[in-house]
């Protein structure tokens, strides 16, 4: 691998361990702002934590990518020149983003809270990105590969529509600029997940050995379901818009129903896998196995959140963040750290390492139970208080829901030692281990994984 690729997976790490600082302070500022707004304001810290962990998912996917197609641009000097060109790029374009924040300077939209301007470079550096994934992609490409491409593809889109609100006709509306930046939101998280799913699918076959999985008929159903979900499950996103009722069923009908497909398939490798190598890399396959869980309790809340009538109740409360969170710590997070793990040789470091590594995992996941669950009560109690109270007025309610965040904010003080420890001791793994490995994996990699199919 190269080591421009390295050093950005251990930069997106850091964006890791950056959210769940910055998250931490936020919610502890939004509880106490008497004592917490003089030095580290909400207002400031919402911003740097969200964009923090949007970089961590959409960086720590790409890098990921990019390491595992690196094989396909050993000879070719001017893709490897792009792809180092659009690392770089965006490495810089954040570290001014933070820059920005800290001098309070704004004027994004939501998730997307920095000036507009840095933009532009962002999209610069993902074409480069889209360009080397193209030269590289046949059509007999095996299933993780498709979900690679298409994500890449539809985050460029997702990403350029996400920004139309620089139009002055989108503006005009405010209905009409709140539905594109809603729906464009939604789809951008289908885009990543493409990236992601197609990530754990290459992880269960470098694991488990079996090639067979790269072209199965379910593989690319998931491919296929991930696809039509991102482009149309979008509609659950805007139900509280005045919007056509089909786009609310169409929603209802494909939210989400890809990761039924991913736990079949997490399910079997997990049934199949021989115990050596299930041993061999024991690390990943502990992170895949949480991202299992995750998988089941995030599908059930967003197939209930999917319910018209229950999203009336749901939308904007407490619920919409534990499901954002769950999916993003639960389910990404695993499966890049999985990733990354596999990347870095997180296997080969020395047995005290990976023990600290499997005790924060655990940890981790109480933690994060903790969490979400405090999310989801809070927002049961603030749907109801506000849709069957409406004489109580917004102070009222959040008094009674503030107990619940208090347990949110104290639970996410104790994901920083567990989840940001297993970022920091990857971090922490020197270049210089992984070279000759690296140079060994990519040529097993060539040999291992299945070829074009003709």
């Amino acid at each position: 691998m190269f080591s421009i690729n390295r050093f950005f997976i251990k930069f997106s790490l850091a964006m890791l361990i950056a959210a769940l600082l910055f998250g931490t302070a936020a919610a502890f500022a939004f509880l106490y702002p008497e004592h917490f707004n003089k030095w580290l304001p909400f207002q400031q810290m919402r911003p740097m934590h969200t964009s923090a962990a949007l970089f961590w998912i959409i960086s720590g996917a790409a890098a990921c990518v990019c390491h595992f197609q690196s094989r396909h641009i050993l000879d070719a000097r001017a893709l490897r020149q792009l792809l180092s060109a659009f690392k770089l790029t965006w490495m810089l374009v954040i570290m001014v983003v933070f820059a920005c924040y800290c001098i309070n300077d704004y004027g994004g939209r939501e998730y997307w809270e920095f000036p507009p301007f840095l933009n532009l470079p962002l999209l610069a550096g993902w074409v480069l990105f889209a360009i080397v994934m193209l030269a590289i992609f046949k059509k007999s490409a095996p299933a993780y590969e498709w979900m690679w491409i298409t994500g890449v593809i539809f985050f460029l889109i997702t990403f350029t529509e996400q920004n139309l609100w620089h139009l002055s006709w989108f503006r005009e509306s405010y209905i009409r600029e709140v539905t594109v930046q809603w729906k464009a939101n939604g789809s951008m998280v289908g885009a990543w997940n493409q990236m992601i799913n197609g990530l754990s699918v290459f992880l269960i076959i470098r694991i488990s050995g079996n090639k067979e999985t790269a072209y199965s008929k379910m593989t690319f159903f998931l491919f296929f379901l991930g696809l039509f979900n991102l482009m149309f499950n979008w509609g659950h996103h805007v139900y509280n818009l005045p919007n056509a009722n089909w786009m609310r069923g169409v929603a209802y009908g494909v939210s989400m129903t890809e990761w039924v497909i991913l736990v079949i398939l997490i399910r079997n490798f997990k049934r199949n896998i021989q115990e050596g190598r299930k041993l061999k890399h024991s690390l990943s396959y502990r992170f895949i196995s949480s991202a299992q869980t995750w998988i089941l309790a995030n599908l059930g809340l967003a197939l209930l959140m999917s319910i018209p009538a229950i999203n009336r109740y749901t939308h904007g409360t407490h619920i919409t963040v534990a499901h954002a969170m769950g999916t993003t710590i639960g389910i990404n997070t695993m499966i890049l750290l999985a990733a990354v793990g596999y990347i870095l040789h997180a296997d080969d470091m020395s047995d005290r390492s990976v023990r600290t590594i499997k005790r924060s995992l655990w940890f981790a996941n109480a933690s994060l139970w903790v969490f979400w669950s405090a999310l989801v009560v809070a927002g049961i109690l603030k749907g109801y208080l506000i849709i069957n109270h409406p004489e109580m007025s917004f102070t009222d309610v959040m008094q009674h829901v503030t107990p619940f965040i208090l347990i949110m904010a104290i639970s996410g003080i104790l994901l920083i030692p567990s989840l940001g420890l297993i970022a920091f001791i990857f971090i922490r793994i020197p270049a210089e281990s992984g070279k000759q490995k690296d140079k060994a994996s990519n040529a097993a990699e060539r040999d291992e994984l299945p070829v074009y199919a003709e």
